[in-house]
């Protein structure tokens, strides 16, 4: 059986330190990764970019700050899996972002060590 490549990665948060710990842990990890830090930023990748196997998506950005972001990208990105990373997390939050398809929830901040392996399990989930 051949080997896959690793999951191509879409990092969008608005805080520089943020988006570059999960892009170095991901890259690290042996990932492709794309940065955005901005909705527009993201949906312009999508819309230009070769398509993401995972999306890593904070839930408020200086032009986006609620789950439509969420509903817009898997419009326009049904095939990649979505995780959402929140400082913002609540079971409304949570259950509205799985009701849209997001593969998990990630409370802000999180242990980065983790992100590889929750990467790895949406990307399973979704091929």
């Amino acid at each position: 059986m051949p080997l896959r490549p690793p999951p191509r990665v879409l990092v969008v948060d608005d805080e520089p330190l943020i988006r570059w710990a999960m892009a170095e842990t991901l890259v690290n990890a042996g990932y492709t990764v794309n940065l955005a830090r901005s909705a527009w930023e993201a949906l312009e990748q999508l819309r230009t970019g070769e398509q993401p196997d995972v999306i890593l998506l904070d839930l408020r950005l200086p032009d986006s700050y609620d789950l439509q972001l969420l509903e817009t990208i898997r419009e326009r990105s049904p095939a990649s899996a979505v995780i959402m990373a929140t400082a913002f997390g609540t079971p409304e939050v949570a259950r509205g972002a799985a009701a849209l398809g997001a593969a998990d929830v990630l409370d802000k901040p999180f242990d980065m060590a983790l992100l590889p392996h929750k990467v790895e399990a949406a990307y399973h989930r979704a091929s």
